[in-house]
């Protein structure tokens, strides 16, 4: 769904009238859903490994941990 053109193109049209209109809860869940699905984009397709498998979570629950960080800044700290 993500490489589905017409998806994209919604995505690009909501992001440029979000920021030409100054929506700034519009623009926060536009980064917090691209940021969470890059996340999971490079935290799949683990190996049979262990070690594979912990760095892939550890990866994950940092990137988890850096997009709650942003979002909670912009929505409750800066004002």
């Amino acid at each position: 769904m993500a490489a589905d053109p017409r998806v994209l193109f919604g995505t690009v049209v909501i992001f440029v009238l979000a920021v030409l209109f100054r929506w700034k809860y519009v623009l926060l869940f536009l980064f917090a859903i691209g940021a969470t699905m890059t996340v999971l984009k490079y935290t799949g397709g683990g190996g049979p490994s262990d070690i594979v498998v912990d760095r892939n979570m550890m990866l994950f629950i940092g990137g988890t941990i850096v997009i709650a960080i942003v979002l909670i800044y912009f929505l409750f700290i800066r004002d």
